[in-house]
């Protein structure tokens, strides 16, 4: 009994509120998504220290790109309890963005070994694979992802993995002889349908859908009228999603509006000077594919 009471009062002392404190990334993913930031403030004046409200934040910074503000989020949290693997992972999300891919991939995977159910980590992972190039990779990860479960993950990195998983289909498609174009091809809207059922309302579902209906062959579904319907309500549910623009100025290189076409790739670049969609077209490498003049 003695032995038990020592270690009781072990963890007492060393696990204060602030410094041991275990985050339902979950709950509050889910909440940070219907949250808008002047409220988490609000609160946070009289919580200063509050991890989840702190973290919460964090998220609401990341939806509206307001990457430099998370950033000081994330720092905080970690200042206040250094090895809390969410707040890592926020900081390995932003090199991301930033295209710091070598310090995002080192940070993310220190942050799955030590935390294997924070499912964030896996999506920035597949982030990562994907823009590598390493298709099959970053497909099993976003597998991974939905093998969980939607009761274990939150409802947009649940809807981003359906996603991943008909974007990469797609590129291994591309690059696949007939047999991987019609077993992975026919597997992409499929994909998105289902991402699109949970999330209506999402510009990366819009995007996807966008995407899929410029790039696809006309006998698979593609559709130029749909591309564009889908693109610009991308735009307008997120006006910083620089993607959504290079794709969009594609339908109007395949429908012969060269002005159109360079306007929205310049507007992506001006949004993301490094976005890699966007310099891979520009700089002719097409390795995200490029599509060809008026059709």
């Amino acid at each position: 009994m003695k032995t038990i009471s020592l270690l009781l009062t072990i963890i007492f002392f060393f696990c204060q509120p602030a410094y041991c404190h275990a985050l339902e990334w979950k709950r509050l993913h889910e909440e940070a998504d219907k949250t808008g930031a002047s409220d988490i403030l609000g609160y946070l004046q009289n919580n200063p220290d509050s991890i989840d409200s702190l973290y919460k934040l964090g998220l609401v910074y990341l939806n509206l790109h307001k990457d430099t503000e998370a950033q000081e989020v994330f720092k905080k949290i970690l200042n206040l309890q250094p090895d809390t693997p969410e707040a890592k992972w926020g900081l390995a999300e932003l090199l991301r963005r930033k295209h710091d891919i070598g310090k995002s991939e080192d940070l993310i995977n220190e942050v799955i070994n030590s935390s294997p159910e924070f499912v964030p980590a896996y999506i920035t992972f597949a982030y990562i694979k994907y823009s590598q190039f390493k298709f099959e990779d970053s497909l099993r990860t976003a597998l991974k992802v939905i093998g969980k479960g939607r009761e274990r993950v939150d409802l947009s990195n649940y809807t981003r993995a359906y996603l991943i998983v008909g974007a990469n289909k797609g590129m291994i498609a591309h690059y696949g002889g007939p047999i991987s174009k019609l077993i992975n091809g026919t597997a992409v809207l499929s994909n998105l349908r289902k991402a699109q059922k949970l999330q209506p309302d999402s510009s990366t579902v819009m995007f996807g859908l966008g995407s899929f209906y410029l790039l696809a062959p006309g006998f698979a579904g593609g559709d130029l009228g749909k591309a564009a319907e889908f693109l610009k309500k991308a735009i307008e549910l997120d006006p910083l999603f620089a993607d959504s623009y290079v794709r969009l100025g594609q339908v109007y290189k395949v429908k012969g509006d060269e002005k159109k076409y360079k306007e929205y790739l310049n507007r992506a670049l001006e949004i993301d000077s490094g976005n890699e969609l966007a310099n891979d077209i520009k700089n002719g490498k097409c390795k995200f594919i490029c599509v060809a003049g008026p059709r």
